[in-house]
């Protein structure tokens, strides 16, 4: 199982990226000048009852929410990976999924983080990132 403090070390690693604090909830979240890409999701009242109305639940543990590259990629992760990442209503139309951090590994975790940074960086040092590890 994997921690917040993975989270952070994964995401803080990456160029760029800042810490801060969600406005809405207070919970942590990861950003670049361009935006967000990485943040803790705890359930609102409001996700609890739309899941409640489809006949779903909301995993327990702690979730993550992170960017994805498009509604396409989305929904390839997720029918992929249905023990470690789902959706909410919340998220209908929005290229976003939800990570549980009790399931997936830290090497997967890695990689979808790293993922969502590359949503969101400038394709300068994205490249340059890229092309510093031979990942072209």
């Amino acid at each position: 199982m994997v921690t917040i403090d993975d989270v952070r070390g994964i995401a803080l690693a990456l160029p760029g990226v800042e810490e801060s604090v969600s406005g809405h909830t207070g919970a942590a979240a990861w950003r670049l000048k361009s935006g967000q890409f990485a943040w803790l999701r705890g359930p609102s009242a409001t996700d609890l009852r739309q899941l409640a109305e489809l006949g779903r639940e909301r995993p327990a543990g702690v979730v993550l929410a992170v960017r994805v590259a498009d509604l396409e990629e989305k929904e390839a992760l997720l029918a992929a990976e249905p023990e470690a990442l789902f959706t909410i209503p919340h998220f209908h139309g929005y290229p976003g999924l939800l990570v549980r951090l009790d399931t997936v590994d830290r090497d997967r975790l890695a990689e979808i983080i790293t993922d969502a940074w590359l949503v969101r960086a400038p394709a300068k040092v994205a490249k340059e990132w890229l092309e510093a590890r031979g990942w072209e």
